[in-house]
């Protein structure tokens, strides 16, 4: 008899099970979020290859569009002068201060594990891509008439890191407030994506990031937002509370309850109005 090999299995089994089982919520939606991840990183990390082989058709590509963007920039002064304006307002500095606002917000509001989780992502997601700067060690383009200038390796965009960091964090944190309300929820969702693109897209626009550093910081953005989001949800099965759905109501729904003193408000009806 092969009893250990037996319980092996079971326990394999049993595993599997509770992952994949739709009935076991919380295991399901932690295997999702930490697949997402993996999903996420894989393709970051051939890009990241591809960039320290540098593969011919990647930088060709490169090349082109920088090329081709920097022509536009270089007759158009006001386009210039916007997507300065938004990479500065949407630079690092800035979304880290109101990642850092959010954070005191939190602790007034009594959520200190939510606000440890967006000081987690920021910095995690942070130093990651300031060491992987360093690592690839790969050179901004450089143009003969440049209409702005940057310090530092390029490959990933911490420009665009950031503000896929700070966009995830932020909706994850107010997307309780918005869980009775589609077309805020939709509001929500579309002002993250916006500021992660157009930022990432004003580093290729001025010509100071090839289009690859600002996918790759997309990426590692979304993957660390993803990693820190599944460890919150394990958190919160330990101390038990319920499963969240994240993409609907944050990584806190609790966030947005009422205190003892707020009036509650009441689900929504089949007609989408509240009672």
């Amino acid at each position: 008899m092969n009893t250990s090999g037996d319980l092996i299995s079971t326990q394999e089994r049993s595993w599997r099970r509770r992952r994949l089982d739709p009935n076991r919520s919380l295991g399901l939606r932690l295997t999702v979020a930490a697949t997402a991840a993996f999903l996420v990183l894989v393709p970051f990390a051939l890009l990241a290859l591809l960039v320290l082989g540098a593969w011919s058709p990647l930088s060709r590509l490169d090349a082109s569009i920088t090329d081709a963007l920097h022509g536009y920039a270089v007759d158009h002064p006001a386009w210039v002068r916007f997507m300065e304006v938004w990479t500065h307002v949407f630079g690092p500095g800035p979304l880290r201060v109101a990642a850092a606002a959010v954070v005191v917000w939190l602790l007034l509001r009594g959520a200190p594990r939510l606000a440890l989780w967006v000081v987690t992502t920021m910095t995690v997601g942070g130093l990651l891509g300031a060491l992987l700067k360093l690592l690839v060690g790969r050179h901004r383009p450089d143009l003969l008439d440049p209409v702005a200038r940057a310090a530092g390796y390029s490959f990933p965009s911490g420009h665009a890191l950031n503000a896929t960091l700070a966009a995830g964090v932020l909706l994850l944190v107010f997307l309780p407030f918005a869980r009775h309300s589609r077309p805020l929820r939709g509001a929500l969702w579309a002002a993250a994506v916006l500021i992660a693109v157009v930022t990432g897209l004003s580093r290729i626009a001025l010509g100071v990031h090839w289009t690859s550093d600002v996918v790759g910081g997309w990426l590692l953005g979304v993957a660390v937002v993803a990693a820190t989001s599944a460890a919150f949800s394990t958190w919160r099965t330990r101390v038990g509370r319920r499963p969240a759905r994240t993409a609907r109501e944050g990584v806190e729904p609790e966030l947005a309850e009422p205190g003892p003193d707020e009036p509650e408000l009441a689900e929504p009806g089949p007609d989408g109005r509240h009672a």
